[in-house]
């Protein structure tokens, strides 16, 4: 008789429960929204100056997804990468690495969104800067926001919040690029092999260019570029203090 291995019968338990856990979130999203609760945003970082911002949210949006594609795509990736260090480095200092890059993708996604706040606020009146932050939540959450479109943007910033374990992932990319720099990876497009260096710097260079000229879009951009950011001084840290680190 054959038996089929499971996918995660070598996977390393930080990584199979990070996975499970966010599963299990995405499940949670669908069978609450059904009932009426908004788990995503509940669970998922608002700007800091919203009056939906909550300190845990900070942890807890990186485990929220938008859906499924979202959820299977950083799931992949932390899987395929995250696995790897974790062999490497055990379960505690990956652990630790993990959530450290998912904060510092909320620290620089944050600060960026305060830069384009304060410059959305000084192009509106008081009157209006105050009508934003008093009523926006309750017409947002009518579905409608302001015909104004400065009001209109600054009402999304408050309002939109950011989920996803995207900025971590990033910080494990990062990780896996500066110890296996020469491992050859297969691209889906174009199907090419290339070297993980060459491959993680081409994501970040891209993910800086977006960063910069999408703004707009629905994609938090920085918060990719802070996890892997984080990631890159964590690693540079942890080699100055330890000279057996790799």
């Amino acid at each position: 008789m054959n038996y089929t291995r499971s996918p995660f019968a070598n996977t390393p338990p930080v990584v199979k429960n990070l996975v499970i856990i966010n599963v299990l979130m995405l499940l949670a999203t669908w069978v609450l929204q059904s009932r009426g609760v908004n788990l995503a945003s509940t669970l998922g970082l608002h700007y800091i100056g919203s009056p939906a911002f909550k300190p845990y949210q900070l942890v807890t949006h990186i485990f929220m997804h938008a859906g499924f594609t979202h959820l299977l795509f950083n799931m992949f990736a932390l899987w395929m990468f995250g696995r790897v260090l974790e062999n490497v480095w055990g379960p505690k200092r990956f652990f630790a690495f993990y959530f450290i890059t998912g904060l510092g993708a909320a620290a620089l996604h944050t600060f960026v969104n305060y830069l384009e706040f304060q410059s959305l606020a000084s192009q509106l009146s008081p009157e209006k800067l105050s009508l934003v932050m008093q009523q926006g939540v309750d017409i947002w959450q009518q579905g409608q926001n302001y015909k104004d479109p400065v009001m209109g943007q600054l009402n999304e910033i408050l309002n939109i919040p950011t989920v996803g374990a995207s900025g971590a992932v990033y910080g494990v990319l990062i990780g896996f690029g500066m110890l296996f720099p020469n491992t050859m990876l297969m691209l889906i497009f174009p199907p090419i092999p290339i070297k993980a260096k060459y491959a993680i710097a081409g994501m970040i260079l891209i993910e800086v260019y977006l960063g910069f000229t999408q703004s707009a879009s629905n994609i938090a951009h920085f918060a990719h570029l802070g996890g892997a950011l984080f990631g890159y001084l964590l690693i540079k840290y942890w080699n100055k203090n330890s000279k057996h680190f790799f």
